[in-house]
């Protein structure tokens, strides 16, 4: 049985020293104590979490309950739990992007290790936890969000021939040179211009109001990188490696041109960290173990997820509906899930709070 020591329900600092006894993976200590978090208005506790956090609002109301059946005194009061993402500092002085609270970019620096997989199933899972959320492909030479999301035939529509409307799929908002230009084509730009059409696509787009926008990055660390790192309002970066010791390698590089640029690096997904048989679900590191740990050791940055080499990964993003909607209660999509829950919360917790732009679109 929980220890309840709240004497006065209308004192807010008692009353966040007993939340803080909740305990959740994605929460620090003194949680409660966070500006407008908890909030009283008689008998009703508002606790309104400032990033996506379904999974929270859910265990929170569980231990609510369980708490109400220790003590019964308990069942006078009402708790409402939701959340609502934090617009974050971002790096750099570039301008915010109208409608939108936070850009994450999702990076390699290497191809080959399921960047692109990983940033539609954490988009996708960014969803799940209860957040909208929009997806750009900027691989301009290489797109594979509109394969993915099975929406290869689709073109944004213009209503003044300028500004685009995003790709809706899945309920994500969604852009890509791939909506552009045909599959067939090979993109022959030289850096400088793939650079100036990536810009154009992240601020030509009539995004809607968004909790976060996951940017798919292309491998490398060129160009197109240091445009989409100096010139949109990135807020955080997260860094896709595999266990081998090539892919961490390029991993690092990539790590040390956000630290050159000021963008901070949430932390490191390893993917491919274990493949699992799938006829009897026996798991082996076909890749080698302990890679991604070591560098996540060396450069003091914490290992999100470990997510797996699993044929049904792969069957469902050549199907054009990845695990996460294709699947939601498989182990799969809860790892996606997990990790992105990961990523909502450090955003938030390392990040700083700044005031919301209000946006006003012309009808």
């Amino acid at each position: 049985m929980r220890e309840h020591q709240v004497s006065n329900w209308a004192d807010r600092e008692a009353v966040c020293q007993w939340f803080n006894t909740f305990d959740h993976k994605w929460l620090p200590e003194q949680w409660a104590d966070a500006s407008h978090v908890v909030t009283l208005d008689g008998d009703a506790i508002h606790i309104v979490l400032p990033f996506a956090s379904q999974d929270i609002d859910h265990s929170l109301t569980l231990w609510w309950k369980e708490a109400c059946r220790d003590f019964p005194e308990l069942m006078t009061k009402t708790l409402s739990v939701t959340h609502r993402v934090q617009s974050l500092a971002s790096a750099g002085e570039s301008l915010p992007l109208k409608g939108v609270k936070n850009v994450i970019v999702v990076s390699s620096a290497k191809g080959g290790v399921g960047k692109s997989t990983t940033a539609v199933n954490l988009a996708l899972g960014l969803q799940v936890q209860g957040a909208r959320v929009g997806l750009l492909d900027a691989d301009i030479y290489g797109p594979s969000v509109p394969l993915m999301l099975g929406k290869q035939d689709e073109n944004p529509t213009s209503a003044d021939g300028k500004m685009m409307q995003p790709i809706e799929a899945y309920g994500l908002y969604t852009n890509s040179i791939g909506y552009l230009v045909p599959a067939e084509n090979a993109m022959v730009w030289r850096g400088p211009m793939a650079s100036k059409a990536l810009a154009q696509i992240v601020t030509e787009t009539i995004w809607p109001e968004l909790d976060y926008l996951v940017i798919d990055m292309p491998p490398g660390t060129g160009d197109i990188q240091l445009t989409l790192a100096q010139q949109i309002p990135v807020t955080a970066a997260v860094v896709i490696t595999t266990p081998q010791d090539l892919a961490l390698a390029d991993a690092i590089k990539g790590v040390s041109m956000f630290q050159k640029v000021d963008i901070p690096v949430l932390g490191i997904v390893e993917n491919m960290s274990y493949h699992i048989c799938s006829n009897c679900g026996h798991h082996e590191a076909i890749f080698g173990t302990g890679g991604a740990v070591k560098m996540a050791e060396q450069y003091h940055l914490p290992l999100l997820a470990q997510l797996p080499l699993d044929m049904k990964i792969r069957q469902d993003i050549d199907a054009g509906k990845p695990t996460v909607v294709a699947d939601p209660d498989s182990d799969q999509a809860k790892a996606y899930c997990d990790l992105a829950g990961e990523v909502a919360s450090r955003l938030y917790w390392q990040g700083t709070p700044v005031v919301e732009q209000i946006t006003i679109r012309m009808v």
